[in-house]
């Protein structure tokens, strides 16, 4: 049996639930769920423009973890962009 999933902090508000390409029906297109402290690390590190160690300390969790929350993110970001397909942000 593993460990329990910890809850990070996350404290992001919002805007879009979804993004896709434009001008194709969402009913059409495959969906990649990122998570919301995905969304969370990345707003910490490029938009805040942060290190990791401070991110990692605005999430409340360590650097290494926040390394692979960061490349779990860029990684279905960039398949996203790359393939053509949505992006929803989940709650989990």
């Amino acid at each position: 049996m593993g460990r329990p999933h910890l809850r990070r902090k996350v404290n992001i508000d919002l805007k879009s639930k979804y993004f896709k390409p434009q001008g194709v029906p969402i009913a059409r297109l495959e969906v990649i769920k990122l998570k919301k402290e995905e969304l969370e690390a990345l707003r910490l590190k490029n938009v805040e423009g942060f290190d990791q160690r401070e991110c990692a300390k605005n999430m409340e969790t360590s650097p290494a973890t926040l390394q692979r929350i960061l490349s779990s993110a860029y990684n279905k970001i960039s398949e996203a962009l790359v393939e053509g397909k949505a992006i929803e942000i989940s709650e989990e």
